[in-house]
């Protein structure tokens, strides 16, 4: 089903204009590249991109204000993340308005990456006070061992379209806490909300007088992050996209002996098991399978269904799919907007294509919507598609609304085939059995950096800290100890005795 009729391009530009005023960011201008909007495919705005002389200045910058920031005691500095928190909250409704018109979100998941943005404030607040280093014990008389841990440097954050203001947040909230500045190169898809973040932290840095120069924006194409990348003054680049982006960034970084963080693709799967409560199960896998369109990171492509009730579970997803409202994501009942481009929707197709060539079936889905309204936007219609090997296709991730599933007979079989991929982001099991579920999250079980029970693979709290094995990279962002990253460790050794005692007995002079 189609939800309501689409805005006109006019009608966003003018909210796009409206949110920004708000906000108190100028409209942008420039010829370089365009802020486009997928609800219709159509450009809303020219930008400037930064120009080499931007990025030089910008890392010069940083670098000199590290140089001051990295004094501040760290619970002063969660005061600009607090303020950061607080205008936030102010301007959330704005700040989701400029995520849906640049990314396509409906407008509740739109609301919910600006309170997860609020959320990992919050939480980078509370840690500018837990820092905590240890106390080790020493083998000699008189000393104190210990372990203490610095502010790292100039943090470099690449992010993506699909998330276009979360992830710059769970960087930037932890890494300004730790000491470190902050240099953000945004997906050139999303310059809006970039412009928007950039704006209220500077607001925020201005009011609580940090330092102008903790945080700097970079607005441009490929090669305004390959100069972060390739910049010696960068300590750390955390740099999120695709598996193919991380295999130049993470050895580019490490020619230099600098730090990656790379949070890559994913290929997320979910096993059902005889037992699995279908009611909730049905409404886990829809959500995270679709939402956004199927343009998460941690998106369902995989369902792993046990032979024996893979038949109702199949014919309860068919039944949902057919009911999906498509269309403007600012009406509250759609729950799937557009891809990002014709070119995602490109893909996809090729994609089902191929997966039809190796045998597979489709169950639902797969036409276009709303070609004639928009033809240069990209709507589509979830895929389920039932296929009998986990071939190449399968084990790819296409960033597309696509659910591949598969039958199992025992819980060993549905172990191997989950692992089976060269990703390991996300990872469920919708079971009943205590048992199977702890057989899940053992060392034996998901390979995934998240693995959950009755629950999907999308939606993770900030709380735990996020990232995966494999070829998503090994990152950690967001909760937990993920902290460590933006910073240094040191041990130090102290003798408080009149006396020199040498290590491991050794004796001399």
């Amino acid at each position: 089903m189609t939800s309501t009729a689409l805005p006109t391009t006019d009608d966003l530009r003018a909210r796009a204009r409206t949110a920004l005023e708000h906000i108190g960011v100028c409209v942008p201008g420039g010829n370089d590249f365009e802020a486009r909007t997928p609800i219709t495919g159509e450009s809303l705005f020219g930008v400037a991109a930064a120009t080499d002389a931007d990025s030089e200045q910008a890392v010069a910058a940083a670098r000199a204000a590290f140089l001051t920031w990295r004094a501040m005691p760290a619970p002063r500095r969660g005061e600009l993340v607090r303020r950061l928190g607080v205008l936030l909250r102010e301007h959330s409704s704005d700040l989701a308005d400029l995520v849906t018109i640049e990314a396509g979100k409906i407008r509740s998941e739109a609301l919910g990456e600006v309170r997860e943005m609020i959320d990992i404030c919050d939480f980078a607040v509370g840690l500018s006070r837990q820092l905590y280093g240890r106390t080790i014990a020493s083998e000699r008389p008189g000393h104190r061992l210990a372990e203490t841990w610095h502010p790292l440097g100039v943090v470099a954050v690449i992010s993506a379209f699909n998330f276009p203001a979360a992830v710059w947040s769970w960087n930037t909230a932890v890494a300004l806490v730790c000491g470190d500045t902050v240099i953000w190169k945004p997906s050139e898809l999303t310059p809006l909300v970039s412009l928007a973040c950039d704006h209220l932290l500077c607001r925020a840095a201005n009011e609580v007088g940090a330092p102008r120069d903790v945080h700097r924006l970079l607005l441009g194409d490929r090669a305004a992050g390959e100069r972060l990348v390739d910049d010696p003054r960068v300590a750390l680049v955390s740099a999120t996209g695709s598996t193919r982006m991380g295999r130049e960034v993470g050895p580019r970084v490490a020619a230099r002996f600098g730090r990656s963080l790379l949070e890559l693709g994913g290929n997320n799967a979910a096993i059902v098991a005889p037992s699995a409560d279908l009611d909730l199960a049905v409404q886990a896998i829809v959500f995270a399978a679709v939402g956004t369109a199927g343009q998460r990171c941690t998106t369902l492509r995989r369902l792993i269904v046990h032979r024996d009730i893979a038949g109702t579970l199949i014919e309860r997803l068919t039944a949902a799919y057919t009911k999906l409202p498509i269309g403007n994501p600012f009406d509250d009942a759609t729950l799937v907007g557009p891809l990002i481009s014709t070119t995602a929707l490109d893909a996809m197709y090729h994609a089902l294509t191929r997966v039809q060539a190796r045998g597979g079936t489709i169950l639902a889905g797969g036409n276009r919507r709303l070609a004639e309204a928009a033809p240069a936007a990209a709507y589509t219609e979830p895929v389920l598609v039932c296929v009998d090997e986990q071939s190449d296709v399968v084990r790819e991730e296409t960033f597309a609304p696509i659910l591949y599933v598969l039958t199992y007979d025992t819980l060993h079989e549905a172990i191997a085939l989950h692992n089976d991929v060269p990703q390991g982001l996300s990872s469920s099991i919708f079971t009943r059995d205590q048992q199977e579920a702890e057989i899940f999250l053992s060392a034996a079980g998901s390979d995934c950096g998240i693995a959950n029970v009755n629950i999907g693979t999308s939606g993770a709290e900030i709380g735990g800290a996020f990232g995966g094995e494999k070829e998503t990279g090994g990152g950690r962002e967001s909760g937990s100890d993920a902290w460590k990253s933006y910073m240094r460790s040191a041990t130090n050794t102290i003798n408080y005795s009149s006396e020199l005692a040498l290590a491991q007995g050794v004796s001399f002079l």
